[in-house]
Protein backbone atom coordinates (compact mmCIF):
# COMPACT_ATOMS: atom_id res chain seq x y z
CA UNK A 1 0.00 0.00 0.00
CA UNK A 2 1.50 3.41 -0.91
CA UNK A 3 2.57 5.68 1.90
CA UNK A 4 0.13 8.54 2.57
CA UNK A 5 1.67 11.90 3.49
CA UNK A 6 -0.69 13.91 5.69
CA UNK A 7 1.60 16.94 6.34
CA UNK A 8 3.85 18.33 3.63
CA UNK A 9 6.48 20.81 4.82
CA UNK A 10 10.21 21.64 4.86
CA UNK A 11 10.82 23.08 8.33
CA UNK A 12 14.59 22.68 8.30
CA UNK A 13 15.41 24.43 5.03
CA UNK A 14 18.70 26.25 5.58
CA UNK A 15 19.26 29.86 4.57
CA UNK A 16 21.74 28.83 1.87
CA UNK A 17 19.50 26.11 0.36
CA UNK A 18 17.62 27.27 -2.71
CA UNK A 19 15.41 24.20 -3.15
CA UNK A 20 14.24 21.36 -0.89
CA UNK A 21 12.43 18.44 -2.50
CA UNK A 22 9.65 16.50 -0.73
CA UNK A 23 10.11 13.58 -0.86
CA UNK A 24 13.88 13.58 -1.38
CA UNK A 25 13.66 10.80 -3.99
CA UNK A 26 10.82 9.27 -5.98
CA UNK A 27 7.26 10.56 -6.15
CA UNK A 28 5.18 11.52 -3.14
CA UNK A 29 1.78 9.93 -2.53
CA UNK A 30 -0.57 12.76 -1.53
CA UNK A 31 -4.27 12.64 -0.72
CA UNK A 32 -6.86 15.35 -0.65
CA UNK A 33 -7.13 16.83 2.82
CA UNK A 34 -3.35 16.71 3.40
CA UNK A 35 -1.91 19.83 5.01
CA UNK A 36 0.67 21.85 3.10
CA UNK A 37 2.63 24.24 5.34
CA UNK A 38 4.64 26.96 3.58
CA UNK A 39 6.78 29.30 5.65
CA UNK A 40 7.17 33.04 5.12
CA UNK A 41 10.47 32.69 3.27
CA UNK A 42 9.24 29.83 1.06
CA UNK A 43 7.11 29.10 -1.95
CA UNK A 44 5.86 25.56 -2.70
CA UNK A 45 5.77 24.35 -6.30
CA UNK A 46 3.93 21.13 -7.17
CA UNK A 47 5.72 19.19 -9.88
CA UNK A 48 4.82 16.12 -11.91
CA UNK A 49 6.04 14.48 -15.13
CA UNK A 50 8.61 17.21 -15.80
CA UNK A 51 6.13 20.05 -15.43
CA UNK A 52 5.39 22.54 -12.67
CA UNK A 53 1.66 22.68 -11.92
CA UNK A 54 0.69 24.86 -8.94
CA UNK A 55 2.47 27.41 -6.71
CA UNK A 56 1.51 28.06 -3.07
CA UNK A 57 2.52 31.06 -0.95
CA UNK A 58 3.12 31.27 2.81
CA UNK A 59 0.54 29.74 5.15
CA UNK A 60 -1.31 26.47 5.80
CA UNK A 61 -3.14 24.99 2.82
CA UNK A 62 -5.56 22.09 2.76
CA UNK A 63 -5.24 20.18 -0.48
CA UNK A 64 -8.63 20.14 -2.23
CA UNK A 65 -9.83 20.25 -5.81
CA UNK A 66 -10.58 23.94 -5.24
CA UNK A 67 -6.98 24.95 -4.64
CA UNK A 68 -5.44 22.30 -6.90
CA UNK A 69 -7.17 22.97 -10.25
CA UNK A 70 -4.20 21.90 -12.33
CA UNK A 71 -3.93 18.63 -10.40
CA UNK A 72 -7.59 17.69 -10.86
CA UNK A 73 -6.83 15.41 -13.81
CA UNK A 74 -4.43 13.43 -11.62
CA UNK A 75 -7.29 12.45 -9.34
CA UNK A 76 -8.49 10.05 -12.01
CA UNK A 77 -5.59 7.83 -10.94
CA UNK A 78 -7.38 7.15 -7.63
CA UNK A 79 -8.28 3.52 -7.02
CA UNK A 80 -10.49 1.76 -4.54
CA UNK A 81 -12.21 5.03 -3.66
CA UNK A 82 -9.05 6.62 -2.28
CA UNK A 83 -8.38 10.12 -3.67
CA UNK A 84 -4.59 9.79 -4.01
CA UNK A 85 -2.28 11.43 -6.55
CA UNK A 86 1.50 11.26 -6.99
CA UNK A 87 3.66 14.37 -7.34
CA UNK A 88 6.70 16.11 -5.86
CA UNK A 89 6.80 19.38 -3.99
CA UNK A 90 9.73 21.77 -4.27
CA UNK A 91 10.06 24.28 -1.46
CA UNK A 92 11.85 27.28 -2.98
CA UNK A 93 13.86 29.56 -0.67
CA UNK A 94 12.85 33.20 -1.22
CA UNK A 95 15.57 34.70 1.00
CA UNK A 96 18.28 36.82 -0.57
CA UNK A 97 21.47 34.76 -0.79
CA UNK A 98 24.53 36.92 -0.12
CA UNK A 99 28.29 36.45 -0.35
CA UNK A 100 28.07 34.00 -3.24
CA UNK A 101 31.46 33.64 -4.90
CA UNK A 102 32.51 33.12 -8.49
CA UNK A 103 35.89 32.68 -10.15
CA UNK A 104 37.56 31.64 -13.39
CA UNK A 105 38.53 27.95 -13.33
CA UNK A 106 40.94 28.56 -16.23
CA UNK A 107 42.75 31.78 -17.29
CA UNK A 108 41.06 33.94 -19.95
CA UNK A 109 43.25 34.84 -22.96
CA UNK A 110 42.80 38.41 -24.23
CA UNK A 111 44.52 40.89 -26.53
CA UNK A 112 46.56 43.63 -24.87
CA UNK A 113 47.73 46.85 -26.53
CA UNK A 114 51.05 46.81 -24.62
CA UNK A 115 51.87 43.12 -24.23
CA UNK A 116 50.14 41.58 -27.24
CA UNK A 117 48.38 38.67 -25.49
CA UNK A 118 47.71 38.22 -21.78
CA UNK A 119 46.12 35.48 -19.67
CA UNK A 120 44.01 36.65 -16.74
CA UNK A 121 42.26 35.16 -13.73
CA UNK A 122 39.35 36.84 -11.97
CA UNK A 123 37.05 36.29 -9.00
CA UNK A 124 34.33 38.20 -7.17
CA UNK A 125 31.06 38.07 -5.22
CA UNK A 126 27.35 38.42 -5.96
CA UNK A 127 23.99 38.17 -4.25
CA UNK A 128 20.70 36.97 -5.69
CA UNK A 129 17.11 36.04 -4.85
CA UNK A 130 14.48 33.86 -6.48
CA UNK A 131 12.05 36.19 -8.25
CA UNK A 132 9.75 33.70 -10.04
CA UNK A 133 9.54 30.32 -8.21
CA UNK A 134 7.70 28.53 -11.02
CA UNK A 135 10.14 29.67 -13.71
CA UNK A 136 13.08 28.91 -11.41
CA UNK A 137 11.90 25.33 -10.83
CA UNK A 138 11.19 24.92 -14.56
CA UNK A 139 14.71 26.03 -15.52
CA UNK A 140 16.74 24.16 -12.92
CA UNK A 141 14.60 21.14 -12.04
CA UNK A 142 12.65 20.51 -15.23
CA UNK A 143 15.36 21.44 -17.76
CA UNK A 144 18.68 20.90 -15.96
CA UNK A 145 17.64 18.29 -13.39
CA UNK A 146 19.33 20.43 -10.69
CA UNK A 147 17.89 21.31 -7.33
CA UNK A 148 20.86 21.37 -4.96
CA UNK A 149 22.41 24.75 -4.19
CA UNK A 150 25.96 23.69 -5.10
CA UNK A 151 24.80 22.40 -8.51
CA UNK A 152 22.88 25.60 -9.24
CA UNK A 153 25.88 27.74 -8.18
CA UNK A 154 28.13 25.78 -10.57
CA UNK A 155 25.68 26.39 -13.41
CA UNK A 156 25.50 30.13 -12.67
CA UNK A 157 29.31 30.33 -12.49
CA UNK A 158 29.51 29.20 -16.11
CA UNK A 159 27.05 31.92 -17.15
CA UNK A 160 29.06 34.58 -15.26
CA UNK A 161 32.40 33.54 -16.81
CA UNK A 162 30.88 33.59 -20.31
CA UNK A 163 29.61 37.16 -19.85
CA UNK A 164 32.87 38.24 -18.17
CA UNK A 165 34.86 37.12 -21.22
CA UNK A 166 32.55 39.14 -23.50
CA UNK A 167 32.77 42.31 -21.37
CA UNK A 168 36.57 42.16 -21.01
CA UNK A 169 37.03 41.47 -24.72
CA UNK A 170 34.95 44.54 -25.62
CA UNK A 171 36.32 47.00 -23.04
CA UNK A 172 39.93 46.06 -22.24
CA UNK A 173 42.82 47.80 -23.97
CA UNK A 174 45.65 47.07 -21.52
CA UNK A 175 45.88 45.07 -18.32
CA UNK A 176 47.60 48.10 -16.78
CA UNK A 177 44.31 50.04 -17.05
CA UNK A 178 42.10 47.39 -15.41
CA UNK A 179 42.50 48.34 -11.69
CA UNK A 180 40.79 51.70 -12.26
CA UNK A 181 37.95 50.12 -14.25
CA UNK A 182 36.65 47.58 -11.69
CA UNK A 183 33.51 49.59 -10.87
CA UNK A 184 32.68 50.19 -14.53
CA UNK A 185 33.30 46.56 -15.48
CA UNK A 186 31.21 45.32 -12.54
CA UNK A 187 28.29 47.54 -13.60
CA UNK A 188 28.56 46.46 -17.24
CA UNK A 189 28.72 42.79 -16.29
CA UNK A 190 25.75 43.09 -13.91
CA UNK A 191 23.68 44.66 -16.71
CA UNK A 192 24.57 41.78 -19.05
CA UNK A 193 23.78 39.14 -16.41
CA UNK A 194 20.46 40.68 -15.37
CA UNK A 195 18.58 39.32 -18.39
CA UNK A 196 20.17 35.88 -17.99
CA UNK A 197 19.15 35.68 -14.33
CA UNK A 198 15.62 36.94 -15.07
CA UNK A 199 15.16 34.24 -17.71
CA UNK A 200 15.95 31.66 -15.01
CA UNK A 201 13.50 33.15 -12.49
CA UNK A 202 16.27 34.82 -10.46
CA UNK A 203 16.97 38.42 -9.48
CA UNK A 204 20.60 39.55 -9.41
CA UNK A 205 20.88 41.97 -6.48
CA UNK A 206 24.58 42.84 -6.31
CA UNK A 207 27.63 41.94 -8.36
CA UNK A 208 31.28 42.78 -7.70
CA UNK A 209 34.60 42.08 -9.37
CA UNK A 210 37.14 41.80 -6.56
CA UNK A 211 40.28 40.93 -8.50
CA UNK A 212 41.59 40.53 -12.04
CA UNK A 213 45.15 39.21 -11.90
CA UNK A 214 47.63 37.96 -14.51
CA UNK A 215 48.99 34.44 -14.61
CA UNK A 216 52.63 33.87 -13.68
CA UNK A 217 53.75 34.00 -17.32
CA UNK A 218 51.90 37.28 -17.96
CA UNK A 219 53.26 38.78 -14.72
CA UNK A 220 56.80 37.92 -15.86
CA UNK A 221 56.18 39.67 -19.19
CA UNK A 222 54.95 42.77 -17.31
CA UNK A 223 58.10 42.76 -15.14
CA UNK A 224 60.30 42.52 -18.23
CA UNK A 225 58.43 45.36 -19.91
CA UNK A 226 58.80 47.51 -16.79
CA UNK A 227 62.53 46.75 -16.67
CA UNK A 228 62.93 47.81 -20.30
CA UNK A 229 61.09 51.06 -19.57
CA UNK A 230 63.37 51.75 -16.61
CA UNK A 231 66.49 51.12 -18.72
CA UNK A 232 65.40 53.55 -21.44
CA UNK A 233 68.06 53.41 -24.19
CA UNK A 234 68.64 49.70 -24.74
CA UNK A 235 71.68 50.22 -27.04
CA UNK A 236 73.45 52.34 -24.46
CA UNK A 237 72.63 49.77 -21.78
CA UNK A 238 74.09 46.94 -23.86
CA UNK A 239 77.25 48.97 -24.50
CA UNK A 240 77.59 49.61 -20.79
CA UNK A 241 77.19 45.89 -20.01
CA UNK A 242 79.77 44.94 -22.65
CA UNK A 243 82.28 47.51 -21.37
CA UNK A 244 81.77 46.31 -17.81
CA UNK A 245 82.30 42.68 -18.88
CA UNK A 246 85.61 43.68 -20.52
CA UNK A 247 86.65 45.48 -17.36
CA UNK A 248 85.86 42.41 -15.26
CA UNK A 249 87.79 40.20 -17.67
CA UNK A 250 90.80 42.50 -17.45
CA UNK A 251 90.97 41.86 -13.69
CA UNK A 252 91.52 38.16 -14.32
CA UNK A 253 95.08 36.75 -14.50
CA UNK A 254 96.57 37.32 -17.94
CA UNK A 255 94.20 40.13 -18.75
CA UNK A 256 91.43 37.72 -19.64
CA UNK A 257 93.07 36.55 -22.87
CA UNK A 258 95.53 33.81 -21.94
CA UNK A 259 93.52 32.27 -19.08
CA UNK A 260 89.77 31.71 -18.99
CA UNK A 261 88.76 33.74 -22.03
CA UNK A 262 91.41 32.62 -24.48
CA UNK A 263 92.99 34.44 -27.39
CA UNK A 264 89.90 34.27 -29.59
CA UNK A 265 87.69 35.77 -26.89
CA UNK A 266 90.24 38.55 -26.28
CA UNK A 267 90.30 39.41 -29.97
CA UNK A 268 86.52 39.30 -30.07
CA UNK A 269 86.27 41.74 -27.18
CA UNK A 270 88.83 44.01 -28.85
CA UNK A 271 86.81 44.04 -32.03
CA UNK A 272 83.64 44.68 -30.03
CA UNK A 273 85.27 47.63 -28.27
CA UNK A 274 86.45 49.03 -31.60
CA UNK A 275 82.94 48.70 -32.96
CA UNK A 276 81.50 50.52 -29.94
CA UNK A 277 84.05 53.31 -30.26
CA UNK A 278 83.26 53.70 -33.96
CA UNK A 279 79.54 53.78 -33.18
CA UNK A 280 80.08 56.40 -30.49
CA UNK A 281 82.09 58.51 -32.94
CA UNK A 282 79.34 58.13 -35.54
CA UNK A 283 76.73 59.27 -33.00
CA UNK A 284 78.79 62.35 -32.25
CA UNK A 285 78.58 63.61 -35.85
CA UNK A 286 76.64 66.72 -36.74
CA UNK A 287 73.11 66.61 -38.15
CA UNK A 288 74.46 66.78 -41.70
CA UNK A 289 76.26 63.51 -41.13
CA UNK A 290 73.36 61.67 -39.50
CA UNK A 291 72.34 58.36 -41.12
CA UNK A 292 69.35 58.25 -43.46
CA UNK A 293 66.00 57.99 -41.66
CA UNK A 294 67.29 59.48 -38.38
CA UNK A 295 67.17 62.94 -36.90
CA UNK A 296 70.11 65.10 -35.84
CA UNK A 297 72.23 64.16 -32.84
CA UNK A 298 70.92 65.51 -29.54
CA UNK A 299 72.83 64.96 -26.31
CA UNK A 300 75.24 62.58 -28.05
CA UNK A 301 72.47 60.14 -29.15
CA UNK A 302 70.92 59.99 -32.63
CA UNK A 303 67.16 60.55 -32.46
CA UNK A 304 65.13 58.42 -34.91
CA UNK A 305 62.57 60.14 -37.10
CA UNK A 306 59.95 57.53 -36.11
CA UNK A 307 59.89 56.43 -32.46
CA UNK A 308 58.33 53.76 -30.32
CA UNK A 309 56.44 54.67 -27.14
CA UNK A 310 59.54 54.07 -25.01
CA UNK A 311 61.82 56.07 -27.36
CA UNK A 312 59.38 58.99 -27.33
CA UNK A 313 59.28 58.85 -23.54
CA UNK A 314 63.09 58.92 -23.39
CA UNK A 315 63.18 61.82 -25.83
CA UNK A 316 60.66 63.80 -23.76
CA UNK A 317 62.24 62.57 -20.49
CA UNK A 318 58.88 61.37 -19.16
CA UNK A 319 57.31 57.95 -18.59
CA UNK A 320 55.69 55.91 -21.40
CA UNK A 321 52.37 56.27 -19.55
CA UNK A 322 52.63 60.06 -19.83
CA UNK A 323 53.21 59.80 -23.59
CA UNK A 324 50.24 57.43 -23.93
CA UNK A 325 48.06 59.90 -22.04
CA UNK A 326 49.05 62.70 -24.46
CA UNK A 327 48.16 60.42 -27.41
CA UNK A 328 44.81 59.43 -25.90
CA UNK A 329 43.91 63.09 -25.27
CA UNK A 330 44.76 64.02 -28.87
CA UNK A 331 47.51 66.48 -27.87
CA UNK A 332 50.19 64.32 -29.49
CA UNK A 333 49.60 62.77 -32.90
CA UNK A 334 50.58 59.13 -33.37
CA UNK A 335 49.81 56.10 -35.50
CA UNK A 336 48.84 52.61 -34.29
CA UNK A 337 50.19 49.80 -36.48
CA UNK A 338 48.77 46.50 -35.29
CA UNK A 339 49.34 46.55 -31.54
CA UNK A 340 52.28 48.99 -31.70
CA UNK A 341 52.25 52.79 -31.46
CA UNK A 342 54.60 54.90 -33.61
CA UNK A 343 55.25 58.65 -33.14
CA UNK A 344 57.17 60.88 -35.51
CA UNK A 345 59.89 63.17 -34.17
CA UNK A 346 58.27 65.99 -36.13
CA UNK A 347 54.98 65.50 -34.22
CA UNK A 348 56.82 65.61 -30.88
CA UNK A 349 58.71 68.77 -31.86
CA UNK A 350 55.45 70.45 -32.97
CA UNK A 351 53.88 69.51 -29.64
CA UNK A 352 56.80 71.01 -27.70
CA UNK A 353 56.57 74.23 -29.71
CA UNK A 354 52.90 74.51 -28.73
Amino acid sequence: MPRIIDVIEAPDQRADELVVRVPEVGAGDFRLGSQLIVRESQRAVFYRDGKSLDVFGPGRHTLTTANLPLLSDLLRLATEGKDIFTAEVYFVNMRELTDLKWGTPEPITLRDSDLGLVRLRSFGQYSMQVADPKRFVDQFVGTQGLYRTAQIADFLRGVIISRLTDVLGENMTSILDLPRLFDELSAALRARLQDDFTAMGLGLKQFRIISISPTEETAQAIDERASMGAIGDMNAYMQFKAARAIGDAAQQPGGGSSEGLGMGAGLGMGMGMASMIAQAMGQGQSSSGAPTGQGPAEGGTTVPEVMTLDQAAAYLQVSPADVQALIDSGELKARKIGNQVRISKKAIDQFLQG
